[in-house]
C-alpha cells in the first residue's frame, strides 16, 4: 500500500469507528468518597446547626403569641441533617443520588445557613419586626392552618394562566408564521404588531375587564395578549430568517405551499418560537397575578391581597414560595417539552 492509499483507508477506518464510539452509553463520573464525605459532612453540620439553633435557643417574645411550629421545625432539621450524613457513610453505592446529592453539595450548605439568619433575625432576636417579618416556621404553620385555602387558589392560578397562556401562544404563533410568510401579512399586520405589541397587557386593564362579559374573561384575554406579542414576533423572525435554499430544494422535489410552511419553514423557526414561548411565560404570569388583586376573585393574586388586608404576612410569604415554585416548575417542564420537540436540532442549536 502506498503512503497516498494509507492517508486516504485513515478516514474511512475512522469513519467505521466512530459509529462503534457513539454508541456507547455515556457513564456519568461518579464523585470520590473523600469528595462525598467532605460534601456530606459539612452539608449534616449545617443542618444540624440549624436544628441546635431552632430548638435550643428560646423565641424571643413578640407581644401577641408565640410562633407555632418551632419545635417542629427544629426536628425537621435534624432529620435532613441525618438523611445527609447517611448519604455521606453510604459514599458512591448509592449511584445518582449520589451524584446528585454532591453537584447539589453547595446549596445544601447555603441552604442551612440563610435559614438560620432568618431564624436569628426574626424569632430569635427579633431584629425584624413582627408581624411584618415571620421565622421560617411560620410557612408550615400557614401549610398546616390554610393548606385548603392555599391550593385552591394556586388551582385557580394554574386554570385560569393554562387558558390565557394556551390562546395567546396558538393565535401568536399562527400570527407569526403568518407575517413571515406572508408579504400582504407583512405589509399590514406587521406595522400593527410592532406599534401596538409593546403596549404592557396590565395597561389595558380597566378596558378589558369593562369589555369582557366576566372578569375571567377578561384574565384570559390579558394573559393571552401578553403571551402574543413575545411568540408572534419571534415566530415571524425565525419563519422570515429561514434561508432560500431550503424552499428552492423543496420546491425541486415538487413540494407544494403547505408543504414549505408546516415542513420546512414552521421547524426551522422552533427554536425562535419556544424563546417566544419562555419569554410569553413570564410576561403572563405577572398580568396573572395583577388580574387577580385586581378583578378576579380567586387565585394566588386574590390570596396576597386577602393576606395583606388581615396583615397575615406569613400567609403572604408562602403564597409567594408557592409562585416562585409553580413559576419555576412550569419553566422547566417547558424545557423538556423544548428538548423533546428540537432533539433532532441538537447538533445545530445552542442549549
Amino acid at each position: 500500500m502506498t503512503a497516498i492509499e494509507g492517508t486516504l483507508a485513515r478516514p474511512y477506518d475512522t469513519g467505521a469507528a466512530a459509529p462503534r464510539a457513539e454508541r456507547a452509553p455515556a457513564v456519568a463520573a461518579t464523585p470520590r468518597p473523600r469528595r462525598i464525605w467532605r460534601t456530606g459532612l459539612g452539608s449534616a453540620a449545617a443542618w444540624a446547626g440549624l436544628g441546635v439553633l431552632t430548638l435550643a435557643w428560646p423565641n424571643r417574645e413578640v407581644g401577641f403569641s408565640d410562633w407555632n411550629f418551632t419545635t417542629e421545625f427544629g426536628v425537621l432539621a435534624l432529620g435532613i441533617a441525618a438523611a445527609v450524613l447517611a448519604w455521606a457513610l453510604a459514599g458512591p453505592r448509592t449511584g445518582r443520588i449520589a451524584q446528585a446529592l454532591h453537584r447539589a453539595g453547595q446549596w445544601l450548605v447555603a441552604a442551612p445557613l440563610l435559614l438560620a439568619l432568618w431564624e436569628l433575625l426574626t424569632a430569635k432576636l427579633g431584629a425584624l419586626p413582627p408581624p411584618f417579618f415571620a421565622p421560617p416556621q411560620s410557612l408550615i404553620d400557614v401549610a398546616y392552618e390554610d393548606w385548603a385555602r392555599l391550593g385552591l387558589s394556586t388551582a385557580h392560578s394554574v386554570r385560569l394562566l393554562a387558558h390565557g397562556f394556551v390562546l395567546g401562544a396558538l393565535v401568536g404563533f399562527a400570527t407569526g408564521v403568518w407575517i413571515g410568510w406572508s408579504r400582504i401579512a407583512g405589509y399590514w399586520v406587521h406595522p400593527l404588531l410592532r406599534f401596538l405589541g409593546p403596549v404592557p397587557a396590565s395597561a389595558l386593564l380597566p378596558l378589558a375587564f369593562f369589555f369582557a362579559p366576566s372578569s375571567y374573561a377578561a384574565a384570559v384575554f390579558l394573559i393571552g395578549l401578553a403571551t402574543f406579542f413575545p411568540v408572534a414576533v419571534l415566530s415571524w423572525s425565525g419563519v422570515a430568517s429561514v434561508h432560500k435554499s431550503y424552499y428552492d430544494v423543496a420546491r425541486t422535489l415538487g413540494a407544494s405551499e403547505w408543504f414549505l410552511v408546516w415542513r420546512v419553514a414552521v421547524p426551522a423557526a422552533l427554536p425562535q418560537v419556544f424563546v417566544g414561548l419562555f419569554m410569553g411565560l413570564g410576561a403572563s404570569f405577572s398580568v396573572l397575578v395583577t388580574a387577580e388583586m385586581m378583578g378576579v376573585k380567586a387565585g394566588l393574586g386574590w390570596y396576597l391581597q386577602w393576606a395583606q388586608g388581615w396583615a397575615a404576612y406569613a400567609n403572604m410569604y408562602a403564597a409567594l414560595l408557592v409562585m416562585a415554585v409553580l413559576c419555576s416548575g412550569l419553566i422547566t417542564l417547558l424545557f423538556t417539552v423544548r428538548d423533546r420537540v428540537l432533539s433532532w436540532q441538537k447538533g445545530t442549536v445552542k442549549w
